[in-house]
């Protein structure tokens, strides 16, 4: 779900406090983060963000007549047919394996909880009942490694030759209604399309996973219990509607589902019903609702229509480092700096933005602008943000990166972190305390060091940094 080369997603990493996605990027599902503080969510029962434009809801028509539904009859369930990738963790409607004795307690001792929030005593009982505890889903949770590719390694792999091909052609078939939403939500369509492909491969990786037991499972096993009973709250209050139901619940072993992944809290709060057959439905083999729900998410993260998610640049031989992730502005005022488009010619004025080097001063150079962060809000990762917005370019006809990545590069374990932020302080460099997080503190360490030493003031924590301190 809320992967920099700063931790990882579920599978590889650090988790965010408020997601069981991680801050970095990572090759399985990634998903939005819980609402963030201070965003009213959208009324759980909404069925759109706003009204429909004409657009929209001409291919709300358009798609009811090609599934030869009525509007007003909800659409019917349909079976997943994922490639699922190795290591799913399944649970069959059917399966008979015995539960433990004190997961029995815990689902006893969740009804009260549960019905206190408005899920009603039947739809309770029918989805309860049948959940089984997956013992694979905890090993799953307690084996999430770090993340230690490099940028360019993610970026490789994110952006395959292969997913740019799928990403066109996926476009192509679906770009009547990637247009409808963009016209809908203001919201790039190659960006949603981009999010489709690094999140399930455009459908393709869905996940087969029973998501109430998956759930069920984590919230029993109790290490982030508040968080997961939250989450299969929101699973129940999602089956009582009626928008799928329990064995159409299919998704990732941490709880994200559907096209683009999203986690049920996220769920509650921004999906829609673009196809308005009063049903958000983001399990279907038809992506649209979630297509658009992921557009609606972008757009309540503050998405500025028209302006891009950043360019590659190429900066002068006399480049003061000491700019790169600081101070934002204009692209005209970075250009009076040497700082050029790496494709050639010139970036408008979008608005304002700042330098990224994701490898440090030897890696490729970005400018990027506030949609990049909007971006991170579905993943907080400086790596998935940069994957995103090239995938969704590529998927537009753009050609490769130019810039380089450093050799042997790769990104700091959190160990590894934590050293380098104690031999910094040992060096007289505070960071403001040794928690492996490599925040404004550690990065000015990082610099002051680098002023010292001779080596370019890029801020970075590299492999080749630490290796000198430990020296």
């Amino acid at each position: 779900m809320r992967i920099s080369l700063t931790a990882a997603l579920v599978s590889l990493g650090i988790l965010l406090s408020h997601s069981v996605a991680a801050a970095e990027p990572v090759s399985r599902s990634l998903r939005p983060m819980q609402r963030p503080a201070g965003v009213a969510p959208v009324p759980a029962v909404a069925t759109v963000a706003r009204p429909q434009s004409d657009a929209a809801a001409s291919l709300a028509a358009d798609t009811m007549a090609r599934l030869n539904l009525a509007s007003a009859t909800p659409r019917p369930a349909r079976s997943l047919r994922p490639k699922i990738r190795p290591a799913v963790v399944q649970a069959s409607a059917v399966d008979t394996t015995p539960r433990p004795a004190g997961f029995q307690s815990w689902i006893n001792d969740f009804r009260p909880r549960a019905l206190s929030q408005g899920i009603s005593p039947a739809v309770y009982d029918r989805v309860m009942g049948r959940v089984r505890y997956l013992p694979d889903v905890i090993r799953l949770d307690r084996k999430q490694s770090e993340f230690t590719k490099s940028t360019g390694e993610y970026l490789d792999s994110a952006v395959s030759d292969t997913r740019v091909t799928n990403g066109r052609s996926k476009a192509g078939d679906w770009n009547r209604t990637l247009t409808a939403i963009e016209a809908q939500y203001g919201v790039d369509k190659r960006v949603v399309a981009a999010i489709w492909g690094m999140e399930t491969n455009y459908g393709g990786y869905r996940g087969k996973t029973h998501i109430p037991s998956a759930l069920a499972t984590l919230a029993y096993d109790g290490r982030r219990a508040t968080f997961f009973e939250a989450q299969l709250v929101e699973v129940l209050k999602i089956l009582q509607h009626g928008d799928t139901t329990p064995e159409n619940m299919l998704g990732s072993w941490a709880g994200a589902m559907g096209h683009t992944q999203f986690m049920p809290t996220s769920y509650a709060s921004y999906a829609v019903d673009f196809t308005g057959d009063g049903r958000r439905d983001i399990w279907s083999d038809d992506p649209t609702d979630a297509l658009a729900s992921t557009a609606a998410y972008l757009d309540r993260m503050g998405w500025i229509k028209g302006m891009p998610w950043g360019r590659e640049v190429v900066l002068p031989a006399n480049f003061n480092f000491m700019l790169a992730s600081g101070p934002r502005k204009l692209p005209s005022e970075w250009a009076r700096l040497g700082v050029r488009p790496a494709d050639g010619g010139t970036l408008p004025d979008h608005g304002p933005a700042r330098i990224l080097l994701p490898a440090g001063a030897k890696g490729a150079a970005f400018l990027v602008f506030k949609n990049f962060d909007v971006i991170k809000r579905y993943n907080n990762s400086d790596a998935y943000a940069l994957g995103v917005g090239h995938l969704g370019d590529r998927i537009g006809g753009a050609g490769p990166l130019r810039g380089s990545w450093p050799a042997g590069e790769r990104a700091l374990k959190r160990a590894e972190r934590q050293e380098l932020q104690t031999l910094l302080t040992r060096a007289g460099f505070s960071t403001g305390g040794v928690d492996g997080k490599i925040g404004p503190n550690t990065v000015d360490a990082i610099r002051d060091y680098q002023k010292r030493v001779g080596m370019e003031p890029d801020g970075h924590p590299s492999v080749a940094l630490l290796t000198r301190l430990r020296g």
